[in-house]
């Protein structure tokens, strides 16, 4: 029987910064990550989400990973702590072990590419590019869920918990790749959906189906029978980085109101205009479901 094997040489370096207690779809990114035969996982990194739904949200995300893993029956895989608030300057960085993991990823000889994804908030790469501005010459790709719709830009909660962490890095010289709020948008699941093909697949899919559920039967003004899945792009153009159409564009600043400030000074950065959810939806099912038969 053939085997879905991928040499160690071709595989990328992964890291995933993610505010995995914030809401309930950074655990499907997560799980679809581990699952991914042709990433190494270098490290997951709890990161804040502000002090208004929690005053301890670093480690309610660093919990909530740990959760997942252990679900999955991958307690090996590493876990760290990402800076526990946001940045109070453009110039002073939050030090955490999250933030050095990166600096030691980034400066490690190693010819294989280097990814690393934030589902939530900038702080942890900002900390990390100020502790060592070397690693911006270093062969990585920062993905970024977050930001407002361009041109305009405007209010959007991964940028609002840390808007100086953004702009070190919309300014910096390090390659960028944005999933803005209304491509990450593209990514509805229904309730049906979630039931029939994640429910079925072993304790780990018990959990995301019935998590989202949970999650929106909670409050009224949740939606009624989907969730959308706006951090699963982050994996899927890991996987495919033309898993959707972009273009380079002229890095913008960013305001106090979080509109984009096109001044024309900064380097090309990768702006998506959409994702296939087709492709990363189903990638994420067949792997539950292969993960679930012990293959």
């Amino acid at each position: 029987m053939a085997e879905m094997k991928i040499p160690e040489q071709k595989k990328i370096r992964v890291i995933i910064d993610t505010d995995a207690k914030n809401e309930v779809d950074d655990q499907f990114a997560i799980v679809q990550a581990v699952l991914s035969e042709s990433f190494d996982l270098r490290a997951l990194i709890g990161a804040h989400f502000g002090e208004e739904k929690s005053p301890h949200s670093m480690q309610d995300s660093y919990e909530e990973i740990e959760n997942v893993l252990s679900l999955m029956g991958r307690e090996d895989v590493k876990v760290l702590h990402g800076g526990a608030s946001a940045l109070t300057s453009e110039t002073l960085p939050v030090i955490s072990e999250g933030a050095q993991y990166i600096i030691e990823e980034a400066m490690r000889e190693d010819e294989r590419h280097l990814y690393i994804a934030f589902l939530g908030p900038l702080t942890d790469m900002a900390s990390a590019l100020l502790m060592c501005p070397e690693i911006a010459t270093k062969d990585l790709t920062v993905i970024w869920i977050g930001g407002r719709d361009w041109p305009a830009g405007g209010w959007e909660y991964n940028l609002k918990n840390d808007i100086l962490a953004a702009n070190v890095i919309l300014k910096s010289q390090l390659e960028l790749w944005q999933v803005p709020r209304n491509v990450y948008r593209m990514m509805p699941v229904s309730h049906a959906e979630l039931w029939t093909r994640v429910r079925p697949h072993g304790a780990i899919g018990k959990y995301l189906a019935e998590n989202v559920v949970n999650f929106n039967n909670e409050w009224p003004s949740r939606p009624r029978e989907f969730r959308i899945l706006g951090d699963s792009p982050a994996v899927g153009l890991m996987l495919y980085p033309d898993c959707g159409e972009w273009e380079w564009k002229p890095a913008p600043e960013l305001d106090e109101h979080m509109n984009y400030v096109h001044n024309g000074k900064h380097r090309p950065i990768k702006v998506y205009k959409n994702i296939d959810a087709r492709f990363i939806l189903e990638d994420l099912y067949a792997k539950l479901q292969l993960a679930a038969q012990g293959e």
